[in-house]
This record gives structure tokens, sequence and C-alpha cells, in this order.
């Protein structure tokens, strides 16, 4: 009889500690404080989610017969999305194994529901299928490949590009790039396409007769046959300007290179475009160490002469936002999620208030990944919420206290630790 009890307490044990892929609960959070991920603000009410969905979003009171979650006047908003944001590190294989599991669960206790990894490995392939398999729990994965649209140049320095980005005078080329053959480029799209990857992305820095747009179109025409998006990485006017004529599918790296406040015209074309564009602000603004140590995102002394940025960037950002672009968290960085956040909301609060920066992170980041079914409190959304300890809309650094996390109507993440617990 004990061997039995054994066995039974073994497997307990054993489903416990295994990844489940536990079905779609149908619960409602309460006495809640709304951000619908719009802009929109309800003081105090109840989202109702039934099947993985947003059932109602609003004032009334929650339907009998769900489970119930009694917020206390705390703030409920969509699930966190970066729409540009680093992964894998390191040796691949190596991380796919060891390390990825527990940065997954870093992202969804964050708060992270949905992570774009634009320059991924294979391996991040297999991470994405074993987290929508349920085999190992985690953000949703959405994945970009690189595409060259020229022949490189010699690198302007080791390490990281962004410390010696060749966008950034002096440094811009004075040659045209040599031009990739057609075919050859057809032939990566078809590659990356049929490796089931999400997205194409290019990196632009026009020379002068240089063969980038003309590539980027082909880029953008070969992979909307293929229903494959194209981002494009532009961080400075220039070369964001020529990334339009292009017609990318999304602009990533807010313009930091450059001035937008006296170009009228640039503001008016790039916002007109209708193109999303990525924040990305705080990579260009220190990233300080336990000690104080202000660090760039290779995790090295902070180059100071890229400190421009970090003022060009965000009032560029603005002058975009008041033109009518739609504008999108991301990070670009590999630091551990809560503490980019922390440092693109530093970054995001030089120039828009609260409000501006919930929408920045719910309905704008679903833009910039070309997801129309998260990112917003609305009825028939995919059920990504978060449940947030305080109120962003006066303190944005109330963002980094989250309770609960919940995807695809789930709950993922759980801190609570009697207060708020959910009840029937």
């Amino acid at each position: 009889m004990k061997t039995v009890f054994g066995l039974i307490a073994l497997t307990l044990v054993a489903l416990a500690a295994a990844p489940v892929d536990i079905a779609a609960q149908d619960l409602a959070i309460v006495n809640a404080r709304i951000l619908d991920g719009k802009g929109g603000v309800i003081e105090r009410g109840s989202v109702v989610v039934r099947g993985g969905k947003i059932a109602s979003v609003g004032s009334g009171t929650a339907p009998s017969g769900v489970q119930r979650i009694d917020a206390q006047g705390r703030t409920v908003m969509p699930g966190f999305i970066d729409a540009h944001r680093h992964i894998a590190t390191g040796d691949p294989a190596e991380w796919l194994a060891k390390r990825a599991p527990a940065q997954m669960q870093e992202f969804l206790d964050a708060g992270f529901t949905t992570v774009l990894c634009a320059i991924c490995p294979d391996q991040a392939l297999e991470l994405r299928q074993r987290v929508a398999s349920g085999t190992v729990k985690g953000p949703r994965l959405l994945i970009g490949q690189i595409i060259l649209l020229a022949r490189p140049g010699p690198p302007a320095g080791r390490g990281d590009p962004a410390r010696f980005d060749t966008s950034r005078p002096p440094m811009r080329p004075t040659q045209a790039a040599g031009a990739i053959p057609p075919a050859e480029t057809i032939k990566t799209v078809e590659s990356i396409a049929s490796r089931k990857y999400d997205y194409l992305k290019t990196i632009i820095t026009t020379t002068p007769g240089g063969p980038e747009v003309d590539t980027l179109k082909l880029i953008v025409a070969e992979g909307k046959k293929r229903n494959l998006p194209t981002i494009t990485h532009a961080v400075s006017v220039i070369d964001t300007l020529a990334a339009v004529e292009g017609r990318p599918d999304v602009l990533v790296h807010t313009p930091h290179i450059g001035h937008l406040n006296d170009d009228a015209a640039a503001v008016k074309k790039i916002a007109g475009a209708g193109i999303p564009m990525t924040s990305t602000l705080q990579v260009f603004a220190p990233h300080f160490a336990p000690d104080n140590t202000p660090l760039f995102r290779d995790g090295e002394p902070f180059p100071w002469n890229t400190l421009s940025s970090a003022g060009d960037g965000p009032v560029n950002a603005r002058l975009l936002w008041e033109a009518g672009i739609s504008y999108g968290y991301g990070t670009d960085t590999t630091w551990p999620p809560k503490e980019s956040l922390a440092d693109e909301l530093r970054a995001l609060s030089l120039v828009f208030s609260p409000r501006d920066i919930s929408k920045i992170m719910g309905q704008g980041a679903a833009r910039s990944t070309l997801r129309q079914d998260i990112g917003t409190l609305e009825p028939g959304k995919v059920a990504d919420l978060v449940l947030i300890d305080g109120n962003p809309l006066t303190n944005i650094n109330d963002l980094l206290r989250v309770m609960l996390t919940i995807k695809d109507g789930r709950i993922v993440s759980d801190a609570r630790t009697g207060n708020g617990r959910a009840t029937k």
C-alpha cells in the first residue's frame, strides 16, 4: 500500500513540475481600473474572459459562474508586448537547452505576453514551437530573420554594431555599396519563408548611388507574395526617409541620428507613410549596473560619443507622434525584461505622458508586430492581460509591479500573496 501511495505521490509531483497546456479559463477581473491600450480609462470596471478571448469590458458587474479576481482598485491593462527584442545570446544550442525556459518565465513574470525577436537563429523557431505546444511556458514568440540590402562594407569597429554605426557621421559610407543580384535576394526570401519565420528584417544605411532602396522594394514585394512582412531598421533621418520609399511594413528604431525639429517636410513624409514605428529609445541612455556603473546594451562601458541619440530620439519620437505616427514599445536589448522595461520607461517619459505610454505599450506595440488581435482590451481580442499593483497613470513605474499575467485566458504568472486572490 505504501508503494502505491508513493507512486501516486511521485506522479503528482511530476505533473506539478511538468509544463502543462491548461485549458483557457473563464474568469472575470472585477473592481479594476482598466487601461484599454488605446488611451481610454475606466476607473472602476470589469473584464470578462471566456474561452481565451475577451468577452466584455466595461463598468458593469461580472456574470456569475466564472472565476472572479477582485482587483481591489488596482490596474488592469493589456499584456505587455516587446515589439523589438533580442532573446538568443551566446551559443544558440546552449541557450535553447539551458537558458531559454527560465528566460521565458522572466518575460511572463514581468508582464510580457508577446515578444518579437527580429534577428534570431533557427533555435528560436524551435522555442516558438515549444511555447505554442505548452512544453515551455512563455510569451507568444514572433521571429524574424535578417536579409541584406547590399554587400556589406568593412566594419567600422568590433563589438556591438550600435557602438560603431555607419549611419552615424563621420562613419557614413562615401561610395556606393555593392548590389546583390535580384535572383539571390529572391532565393534568400524563399529560404526564410520555407523555414517559417514570421518576418523579414532589413537594415538600411544608404550609400551614394547605392542599391539599398531598390533592393528593399524587391524584398517587400517578394515578402508580400509569401505573406511575410518586412521590418526595416533605420536609425538616421536620412535612412528613415529612404526606408519610407521602400514601403516596408514596420520601421524599427526611432530616427535618433539627425534632427526632425527643423524639417517639417521630413516629419510629414515619415508619419504620412502610415508605417508603424517601434521605439527602442533607451539603447542610447545608460543602463546602470547595481554598482552604478553606466553600461551599454552589450554590458560594456557606455560609449558617451553616442549620447546625442538619447536626446534626438525622444524629440524626434514626439514630433512624429504629434504628426500621427503609430508608435509602439520595443527595447532592442538583452537585459532581463523588467530591467529593460524600467530603462525604456525612463526614456519614453522624457516626452510622453503616462497615458501616452499606456497606448504605446498597448495598441502601438501591437501594430508594430502587425497583430490585430492583441494589444487592446476589447471584446473578441485575445485575452492577454496584466494586473498591476498601482496606478501607472500617476506613477508610470508602477508598470514594474506586475501581480498577475494572463495569456490566452490562462494565468501564467501569479505573484499575489493573499489580497486579491481569485474567488469563486
